[in-house]
């Protein structure tokens, strides 16, 4: 990319800044800039987006989102340190790399989302990768304000995600994205190609908007995927005893019987609507 872009290789950057992969941030620097082109065209065309990214470090896939088009990128970064490498992104790309210093948790990306398509495309710090999935598939408005998601993850989250009934990886992660996406795995990426080479496979996994989810209350939602798959091994008569167990099974015609991995996200949209 140093061709494409003009801008020093990414070791370069790091070693000029001091910036070592820190693991209470959980980063692990991705540095292989055919890999972080290839994740950012798993996004579509960028020509007329905005762009939320999260925890971008050194810069790697900033670059190749700017490099393929985007209108802007808002990119939110924790570490201080990272914010001088960022800094000569922005200069070398005017007006179209805005970076916020703060704890992506604790932002409204809702309340910066401009007029216009937005995309989020992150390398997410494993720490609140999953977290952060959540919220974006909980905002306060659906559609949402986005229009795709295009995130990293570790292999095991990714299949939660993509996850549907009878599959083992099958838990609140699968119910919530299958609910209110569309979603499948991309790519994986080994471990060497990070800084530092994470202990597991990551994976690209693309979500995409269901404009007309099953109606139904997120609150009852929640609680019913919580009581269900806290104990995902007994009978739901057992494990949803505290919302109503036998009675609220009977009430939408579900086997007692059954347990929590053999429900389909409409069955268990049914249970949160007779709560």
């Amino acid at each position: 990319m140093a061709a494409l872009d003009g801008l020093p290789p990414l070791r370069e950057v790091i070693q000029r800044h001091g910036l070592d992969a820190r693991k209470a941030l959980g980063q692990n620097f991705l540095l292989d800039l055919n890999l972080t082109q290839k994740v950012a065209r798993t996004a579509g065309a960028l020509d007329d987006a905005t762009v939320f990214e999260v925890g971008p470090g050194p810069g790697g896939l900033t670059r190749a989102i700017l490099a393929l088009g985007a209108k802007k990128v808002i990119a939110v970064e924790r570490d201080a340190r990272c914010l001088p490498a960022l800094a000569e992104i922005a200069d070398h790309y005017p007006g179209r790399l805005e970076v916020i210093e703060g704890d992506a948790l604790k932002t409204d990306f809702e309340v910066l989302a401009p007029e216009g398509p937005v995309k989020i495309i992150a390398n997410l710090p494993y720490n609140v990768g999953t977290q952060l999935l959540v919220n974006w598939l909980l905002p306060k408005a659906w559609p949402p304000f986005w229009q795709s998601l295009t995130l990293m993850f570790q292999k095991e989250v990714g299949e939660r995600i993509v996850a549907s009934e009878d599959d083992d990886h099958y838990g609140r992660l699968g119910v919530l994205a299958g609910w209110r996406t569309h979603s499948r795995m991309a790519f994986d990426i080994p471990p060497q190609a990070f800084t530092p080479p994470p202990k597991v496979t990551s994976t690209v996994v693309h979500l995409t908007p269901n404009e007309n989810p099953i109606p139904c209350s997120v609150a009852n939602l929640e609680k019913v995927t919580q009581a269900a798959f806290g104990q995902r091994r007994k009978m739901l008569r057992q494990s949803l005893k505290p919302i109503g167990g036998e009675s609220l099974l009977t009430k939408t015609g579900i086997d007692p019987a059954r347990r929590a991995e053999t429900l389909s996200v409409e069955e268990f949209c049914r249970l949160a609507n007779s709560l």
